[in-house]
């Protein structure tokens, strides 16, 4: 063998891993990439509105838009899999952005509501957090979910981070430690206030007061001073929100406590 073919083999391997090292990495999803699961509501019934609950649009999608910039996946779920409502008051032109209005004309994003997965269906140990979107219908459904409750839990044991936004706080209040104490206990947390559910009229329709639930687990809830504005807590692992008016923002401490939990 010349010395020329005995140099080309010697270097072959070196320029072949210099080649893939170079190559972008995929825009999709890979299974390396860390993935949140983002949670919803199946419900839309009040016991005597004429309106329809369900998820709370801009509660979605300022996270949704915020985590996919920033890289991450995301898989949505609903406590029976299928389809998610959307609160009709949600659509309304006070709440809703350009982003969200784009959102709902957007027939991919409008059918992944549609075909959410079931909760039962979920393994865990592919998420590095959860994040629970609001609306009045989660107050039905989030609490008392067997599978849901599975789920969070693993992720938060896991090393993981547990998050809600407005009444998504109703999934964290089946949640329960290592020892079986409540997650929440001794924990600053907020979700919509008793205060605010007047305002908005709708506190003779909901099971139960979110806030006043809350309190009862032991956790240390707090609100913001002016009803309705944006509002987070963050406490270790534990990242929440109390309002529509937080989802920005909650979408940004749920980015900073995902960065700050990877390992170094």
């Amino acid at each position: 063998m010349s010395v020329f073919k005995k140099l080309l083999l010697a270097v072959m391997p070196l320029l072949f891993m210099q080649m893939v090292a170079a190559e972008p990495a995929s825009p999709m999803r890979g299974p390396g990439m860390e993935k949140v699961l983002v949670v919803m509501t199946n419900h839309s019934q009040y016991p005597s509105r004429n309106d329809h609950t369900g998820l709370w649009l801009t509660e979605l999608t300022h996270v949704y838009d915020a985590l996919q910039e920033a890289g991450y996946g995301v898989d949505f779920v609903s406590p029976g899999g299928g389809a998610v409502p959307l609160d009709e008051r949600s659509q309304g032109w006070l709440y809703m952005d350009e982003a969200a209005r784009e959102h709902l004309k957007n027939p991919v994003f409008m059918a992944s509501l549609q075909s959410t997965k079931a909760a039962a269906d979920i393994d865990p140990a592919a998420y590095a957090a959860v994040f629970y979107t609001g609306g009045h219908g989660t107050m039905w459904d989030f609490k008392g979910n067997k599978d849901l409750k599975r789920v969070a839990e693993a992720i938060y044991r896991n090393g993981g981070i547990v998050s809600s936004v407005c009444h998504g706080a109703a999934g964290l209040l089946d949640l329960e430690d290592d020892k079986g104490e409540p997650l929440i206990k001794g924990r600053r947390v907020t979700g919509f206030s008793n205060l605010e559910e007047s305002l908005a009229g709708i506190r003779d329709q909901v099971p139960y007061l979110l806030q006043s639930e809350v309190e009862k687990r032991g956790a240390l809830y707090e609100k913001g001073l002016i009803p309705f504005g944006s509002f987070v807590m963050t406490d270790g692992r534990l990242v929440t929100g109390q309002n529509p008016g937080s989802s920005k923002e909650v979408a940004q401490a749920l980015l900073k406590a995902l960065r700050d939990n990877k390992p170094q």
